[in-house]
């Protein structure tokens, strides 16, 4: 599951440098469905980000993954890839043929990465989603909607 030269717990330092994104809404809810089953005692919200403004402000920092990089395989033996950094694709790289495991296309990127910190996050922000309204900080209130709206807008869901 690992490359050569890379343990767990090293991979998992270099994630820790990173603020992760899901490029979807699909995928997105996808990951908020699970979370939501696996802790159903949390509290969860979603921020919808204006993403061409922040991967132009930090395009030095945004990397691209083909895979949910954090994960492990359900089937470690038949992972058809190894971990390390160098599945996270530099943005300046993408469309640049690679022998990696990175992504080629659009419909390949799995999750967008931004080493270090996403600053002046509230610029980005377009939408807020909460299960409770009070659970917005105060100045991004006005951005708030509730939670239950950001599954019912999803293509191919019913509300």
């Amino acid at each position: 599951m690992m490359a050569p030269g890379w343990t767990v717990e090293a991979f998992r330092a270099c994630l820790d440098r990173h603020v992760f994104f899901w490029p979807t809404r699909r995928d997105c809810l996808a990951m908020l469905e699970t979370y939501a089953r696996r802790e159903p005692d949390e509290r969860f919200a979603v921020l919808e980000l204006d993403a061409a403004s922040l991967l132009a402000a930090n395009q030095d920092a945004v990397k691209l993954s083909k895979y949910d990089s954090g994960s492990s395989p359900r089937f470690p033996k038949r992972c058809g890839y190894l971990k390390s950094p160098a599945m996270l694709l530099p943005l300046a790289a993408f469309g640049a043929p690679s022998d990696a495991p990175v992504p080629a296309k659009p419909s390949e990127v799995k999750e967008v990465l931004v080493e270090g910190a996403v600053r002046q996050a509230s610029r980005y922000l377009r939408r807020l989603y909460v299960a409770n309204a009070a659970d917005a900080p105060d100045r991004w209130s006005g951005l708030a909607a509730p939670l239950g709206e950001f599954a019912a807008d999803a293509p191919g869901r019913r509300p």
